[in-house]
């Protein structure tokens, strides 16, 4: 595939490649669409499957439909990074936006039963599909960009695809009372529709080489394999930053959505389409937060963004989190805690940033696809926990008469120990070591 003898294919460095810029080259404009497609469509479907929980009055469904979501991540990610070393990343991307289409359609099916188990079930396999994209999706950047370009290309990306989290919540609500409870199946029209758009942008990616062509499978890679455990646990600083995003996305699941669900609809009275566009509060300000995570990065990790980030999110976090307001809300009421999530948003954007880039850039390049998968299956792990916790945490709140708010409360406690004690170093991104070859042209 990237052999010189391809006459089809001329391989060039991803600085020439990149032509006039990174952000007018296909390959990033491609990725950005393709990615913004998936995220607003795999939001959108999972919010209107939570509101459907709450509606239910299941007190632990929305922690049950966050489990089924997880554990093909927790399964699967080790044998998806194997993959992504062992075929193009290109191809992998393409053939998960189709099976995104099929999962789709068992969405519209499983809308139409209203069997929640079924929905649950669908939730498992969107999971086992994003599963699938993500260690191509995030190891095929380094593959087409200079390491020094990572922070500007993961800062666009990232606040895109925190956009795309704002429309996909803000417009849940909207799609799910357009449908009606009789029909909702009918939701289901627009996620087809968008998933099929995703496959068609999927399509703009230039062909990419293989990784690590002679890899062979050993049922270790359903995990992490020995070897790439030794390569993280050999990196002090790639395990920490590993572990430090592992910490963020628990946090983050706890509260995104389900807690801001709770919130919303049960502790302040809000409609769906209101606690909808509450929980888009945060994305917004995760978009803006990448932007800024961007241009203060340069071509740098940016360690004390890091700091400063994981602090303010703890800080936002006690002050949603704290119960005693006027008619049972928390003590910061509606307005307060839209602004309190918008910031919470923000310091989690300037936080990912640097994590994403460092991880990118610093693993080596024949295990980057497996170890970005071990970075997926350790976040799937702490997204899953976030579900066990808040099962577990719902009925304490009911015997202890505590209000919705103070889930909140309990994510800053699984984010404190980053806030406190993660301190890492500034060090430049920018590699000695040419890249990969990438094709200029692929076969599209």
């Amino acid at each position: 595939m990237t052999s010189t003898s391809d006459s089809a294919t001329e391989a060039v460095r991803p600085s020439q490649a990149l032509g006039k810029g990174v952000f007018w080259h296909r390959s990033f404009i491609g990725m950005l669409l393709t990615q913004f497609l998936g995220v607003f469509n795999d939001n959108l479907f999972k919010q209107i499957v939570l509101f459907v929980c709450v509606a239910a009055g299941s007190d632990s469904a929305q922690g049950t439909a966050t489990i089924a979501f997880s554990i093909p991540f927790i399964l699967l990610s080790g044998f998806c990074g194997f993959l992504a070393d062992r075929f193009s990343k290109q191809r992998i991307v393409i053939l998960s936006k189709v099976l995104e289409i099929v999962v789709m359609l068992m969405g519209m099916a499983a809308f139409a039963s209203g069997n929640l188990k079924f929905l649950f079930l669908v939730l498992f396999l969107m999971g086992a599909q994003s599963a699938f994209f993500g260690p191509s999706k995030y190891g095929i950047f380094p593959e087409l960009f200079h390491d020094d370009d990572l922070p500007k290309v993961n800062g666009v990306i990232q606040m895109t695809m925190f956009i795309a989290i704002i429309l996909g919540f803000a417009l849940s609500g909207v799609v799910k009372e357009w449908a009606g409870d009789e029909h909702l199946y009918r939701a289901s029209y627009v996620c087809i529709a968008i998933a099929i758009v995703g496959t068609l942008t999927s399509l703009i990616l230039p062909r990419t080489p293989v990784a690590h062509p002679g890899l062979e499978f050993v049922p270790s890679n359903f995990f992490v394999n020995s070897e790439t455990r030794r390569e993280i646990l050999g990196d002090r600083k790639l395990l920490l930053a590993l572990l430090a995003t592992s910490a963020f996305w628990s946090a983050g699941g706890l509260v995104y959505p389900p807690a801001i669900n709770d919130l919303g609809l049960l502790q302040l009275n809000l409609s769906e389409s209101q606690t909808g566009f509450l929980a888009a509060s945060t994305g917004l300000g995760i978009a803006v937060g990448c932007i800024v995570g961007m241009l203060l990065s340069h071509d740098k990790f940016n360690g004390k963004l890091v700091q400063l980030g994981s602090f303010g999110m703890l800080l936002g976090l006690i002050a949603v989190g704290l119960p005693g307001g006027a008619n049972g809300a928390n003590v910061i009421g509606v307005s307060g805690s839209a602004i309190a999530l918008i910031w919470i948003g923000l310091c989690a954007g300037i936080f990912n940033v640097p994590l994403a880039a460092y991880i990118q850039a610093k693993a080596p390049t024949a295990h980057k696809g497996r170890v970005i998968a071990a970075m997926n299956l350790m976040n799937w792990i702490g997204i899953y926990m976030s579900g066990v916790f808040y099962k577990i945490a719902v009925p304490i709140q009911q015997a202890n008469n505590l209000p919705p708010c103070t889930l909140f409360l309990a994510a800053g406690m699984i984010l404190a120990p980053v806030a406190l004690f993660y301190r890492p170093g500034s060090e430049t991104l920018c590699s000695d070591n040419p890249l990969e070859l990438v094709p200029a042209k692929g076969p599209i």
